[in-house]
């Protein structure tokens, strides 16, 4: 079965539910804002993905944090880790697993490509 992490209010959020909805696939959801997320999750992420990918530098949770906690966030795997479990906002939406791997980011065509 997929697995779908993110946020349940985000609209790209809303985008991959109603895609997988009218596709007809089973998933199970993941809110990160009521269940948080765990490390070995984010650091499994990581290392599939990349900093790059998972990392969402474009939303108000990361320009919120000043130069000196967006360097040491970035100094070191572990801490890009904690931080992201910490600031789970952080993390690119949704986060899609399936038995291929993950899709990160709303992507129709991966999505239809799971039929």
């Amino acid at each position: 079965m997929l697995k779908i992490y993110g946020i349940k209010n985000c609209s790209t959020m809303k985008k991959a539910f109603d895609l997988l909805n009218e596709l007809g696939l089973a998933y199970e959801f993941h809110d990160y804002k009521k269940q948080g997320i765990d490390a070995a999750s984010v650091a499994a992420w990581l290392d599939a993905k990349g900093a790059d990918v998972i990392l969402n530098k474009k939303g108000t949770t990361w320009k919120k944090l000043t130069e000196d906690e967006q360097q040491q966030a970035l100094a070191s795997p572990e801490n890009l880790t904690a931080a992201l479990t910490a600031h789970s906002s952080m993390i690119k939406r949704p986060v899609l697993q399936t038995e291929q791997g993950l899709i990160v980011g709303f992507d129709e065509a991966a999505y239809r490509a799971l039929k």
